[in-house]
């Protein structure tokens, strides 16, 4: 052990958010919250559009925590540093999404519930379409 570090402790390079594999559906997910929040907000009114936007919020900030947490390592040696990582993302993702629909629902009045249901899960099928988004080139810092 050298002063308080130990020895064996993996320095990562960590990629900038703009280069992770999930960036383009971040976007994605982003620019579709906003574009049916729009549509909301032109045909149903005021009180759709922003309960559509915040409903594209919950689904958006818990992924782009996920993003951040589970692509911290990479590497064949962090391997069990990386399952680690997807694990806490994905419950700390959990978790925040449970607690902005609790926050949205407890504090946004009025809101459009529907609105915000439909923009959450249209939001969320973005993923689904993944392999379409991310292209296959390989990563370097």
């Amino acid at each position: 052990m050298k002063g308080n570090t130990p020895v064996n402790v993996r320095m990562q390079k960590r990629l900038p958010l703009h280069r992770l594999p999930v960036f383009q559906i971040l976007i994605a997910q982003l620019v579709v919250a906003i574009l049916i929040s729009a549509a909301l907000l032109i045909w149903l009114g005021w009180s759709s559009g922003y309960s559509g936007f915040l409903g594209g919020a919950i689904a958006w900030l818990p992924n782009l925590y996920f993003a951040r947490k589970a692509f911290r390592y990479s590497g064949a040696r962090a391997a069990r540093d990386i399952l680690k990582s997807f694990y806490a993302g994905e419950a700390g993702k959990f978790v925040l999404t449970a607690a902005l629909f609790a926050l949205v629902f407890a504090g946004v009045k009025p809101l459009d519930a529907r609105s915000v249901f439909v923009v959450f899960i249209l939001t969320q099928v973005v993923s689904w379409f993944a392999p379409l988004l991310i292209k296959a080139k390989p990563l370097r810092p």
